[in-house]
């Protein structure tokens, strides 16, 4: 695609290099931005700045935040002693949109997968692990997604977690299907699965 402006051409590139979007689509968006207006446009790069430079994780459950502790974790309204452990923030998103679940998240940042580099060391297992003792939790709900790499890494929780005798453990209900990821999956078959959650050495 020749592109008449070298200037426009690397706009291109970059936008390019966002998930899911290809080169016409980057055009047509470096040229929406190019004929905005100055404060249209200076708002969009204002967006971006700040949310590089002022997104936190949240201390506790490692999800996105404007505040060192996230709103979910800092709500009384919140069971404190139900964890629920998802792969990222997009599951967090899923799950809050069915409006079944109270307790608090663990995002691990991944699930355990050799062939893309991602060990167990790349994830937040061992701050998982803490935060069950040294918070009292009392359930643990494993809610990564039915893939190999998120059973291979559902079981490997399971057993760390095993050192905690009245420690519950379940996982969602199946009524997601294997290979699926829960950012996909509709609200009503996800929020069936977290409220029919079974204990995971029976799934």
């Amino acid at each position: 695609m020749e592109i008449p402006s070298k200037i426009l051409s690397n706009a291109v590139d970059e936008i390019a290099t966002l998930p899911g979007v290809g080169k016409r689509s980057a055009l047509r968006y470096a040229l929406h931005l190019l004929n905005s207006s100055d404060s249209d446009f200076a708002a969009f790069v204002g967006a971006l700045t700040s949310l590089k430079r002022d997104t936190h994780y949240c201390s506790r459950c490692h999800c996105i935040s404007d505040t060192p502790v996230c709103h979910i974790c800092s709500s009384p309204k919140r069971n404190q002693k139900m964890v629920c452990v998802v792969e990222n923030i997009q599951e967090v998103m899923a799950i809050e949109n069915t409006a079944q679940y109270t307790g608090l998240y663990h995002v691990l940042g991944g699930v355990i997968s050799p062939l893309d580099g991602i060990g167990i060391n790349d994830l937040t297992i061992a701050q998982l692990i803490r935060r069950v003792a040294d918070e009292q939790i009392e359930e643990v709900i494993l809610a990564l997604p039915t893939t190999m790499e998120g059973d291979t890494t559902n079981i490997y929780i399971d057993r760390q977690l095993k050192q905690f005798p009245d420690l519950k453990i379940t996982t969602i209900a199946r009524g997601i299907a294997i290979g699926d990821n829960l950012e996909y999956t509709d609200e009503i078959t996800l929020g069936r699965s977290i409220v029919n959650r079974v204990p995971f050495e029976n799934a």
